[in-house]
């Protein structure tokens, strides 16, 4: 399997009304909302880096996976 063929789940909270619109524009250009969100986030990746991505890239060492932020009590 190659690294592009590998996933992980990443959870966004948006507001339902936003939620809509955009699938229903997703839905006008016969993609799918993740496909719209993978080509979104590629896109900023090329932009902050500066270079195309390859699915070969992988992380700056000790950029590791984000930690969830916790909730004041």
């Amino acid at each position: 399997m190659t690294i592009e063929e590998r996933t992980a789940r990443l959870t966004v909270l948006i507001d339902p009304r936003k939620k809509a619109v955009f699938e229903r524009l997703c839905a006008e250009e016969d993609l799918t909302p993740s496909q719209v969100v993978r080509r979104l986030i590629r896109e900023y990746i090329e932009k902050k880096r500066g270079v195309p991505w390859k699915p070969q890239d992988v992380p700056r060492s000790g950029a590791g996976p984000a930690k969830s932020p916790r909730r004041a009590r």
